[in-house]
């Protein structure tokens, strides 16, 4: 008997974090390796890398990944907080620099697009923070659900490998409530959430990515981060080497064969 196949979003997280993360999304999207990507709009080298991607005249989801955390931001250019004390400011109220900056960061994706982004998720998942549901059910008010952009909604501890359950209950603790609340504010909320694995630990994508994928279930989201290495992203970030083995795998033969083997297909905005 035929196994049932379900299907799942592969996101890339981070396109716009560096050129050559970049350039490696635009070639799996290309390669029809990836559901879609999820872009950080307030680097300097945003609109040349924002264009790349525009020109490929794709059909994957593209969407905007929120950065509230570690950077300069666009509204002021002074350095945001780390997401601890991100969260503490929530907790006192603090919501309308961050709805002035998500504002800022929609505006470029929009003014390279010309619309709205098909989804929106979170760096460090500071989409689910308090001032953002408020932003995104303001942002959106009166627009009927097919024209909203789709939600990352929780992670699942099902499908995260051990060691890791910490994390992922972190994770979960921010989203509480989460999906209920923004579903019944006219949202779509896709989910649940997989792809947390311990990158720090040479070779570990390689066995992480066939367990959450097994794992997950019809319609989950499973977020990666490929890319390759170069200054500019060392310079950002401590997540560099194990994109590019992130890269290896997505891009080799051995990745359409195992999604037809387990009866795993990508799912897409025009397969719905």
């Amino acid at each position: 008997m035929a196994r049932a196949s379900r299907s799942l979003w592969l996101i890339a997280d981070d396109y716009g974090f560096s050129p050559q993360v970049s350039a490696a999304i635009r070639e799996l999207i290309a390669a029809g390796r990836l559901s879609g990507t999820g872009c950080m709009t307030l680097f300097e080298d945003w609109q040349e890398q924002a264009n790349r991607l525009a020109d490929l005249g794709t059909s994957a989801s593209i969407g905007l990944h929120l950065t509230l955390t570690d950077f300069p931001a666009l509204t002021t250019g002074v350095r945001m907080p780390g997401l601890k004390r991100l969260i503490a400011d929530c907790a006192r109220g603090e919501s309308r620099s961050i709805a002035a900056e998500a504002d800022a960061q929609m505006e470029r994706f929009r003014s390279v697009f010309g619309r709205d982004p098909a989804f929106i998720d979170g760096h460090q998942h500071v989409h689910f923070l308090r001032p953002v549901r408020h932003w995104l059910c303001g942002r959106f008010a009166g627009l009927p659900r097919q024209m909203r952009p789709w939600l990352r909604g929780a992670p699942t501890l099902r499908a995260a490998p051990a060691g890791l359950t910490a994390k992922v209950a972190f994770a979960r603790l921010l989203a509480r409530g989460f999906d209920m609340e923004m579903r019944r504010s006219g949202f779509c909320v896709r989910g649940p959430l997989g792809g947390f694995y311990d990158w720090r630990k040479q070779g570990t994508f390689e066995t992480a990515l066939p367990f959450f994928l097994k794992k997950m279930p019809e319609n989950g989201v499973v977020m990666c981060h490929p890319g390759r290495v170069d200054a500019l992203l060392r310079q950002r970030d401590v997540f560099t080497d194990a994109r590019e083995e992130e890269l290896a795998l997505l891009s080799s033969e051995d990745f359409p064969t195992f999604l037809a083997r387990n009866a795993i297909s990508l799912a897409t905005e025009q397969g719905e």
